[in-house]
């Protein structure tokens, strides 16, 4: 077989491998592309579940200051209570010293 006929007979073998090679490739940027997605979607999941886990955290943090702050309230109006009440009293001790 001359060159030019041997070259003949493998031109559709190296169009196959050709073929084949850029068939392979599509398909590793397809497996990436795929991979980045997964990752991605782990990633948005993951931030969700944070985000799911601090807005718990932020509502027990938010009860627990709203019942301080009532507790403050009570505790504010007990002692305003008691002031007006000294003052009430200071006023009669010294109207009576005069």
């Amino acid at each position: 077989m001359s060159d030019s006929s041997s070259l003949s007979a493998r031109r559709p073998l190296l169009r196959a491998v050709e073929s084949l090679d850029e068939a392979v490739t599509h398909l590793e940027m397809s497996v990436a592309r795929r991979e980045r997605l997964d990752a991605s979607r782990v990633d948005t999941d993951t931030q969700h579940d944070v985000m799911r886990d601090d807005r718990e955290r932020l509502a027990v943090e938010l009860d627990g200051a709203l019942y301080r702050l009532t507790q403050l309230e009570a505790v504010a109006r007990d002692v305003d209570a008691r002031v007006v009440k000294a003052m009430v009293t200071i006023q009669s001790v010294l109207e009576q010293q005069t």
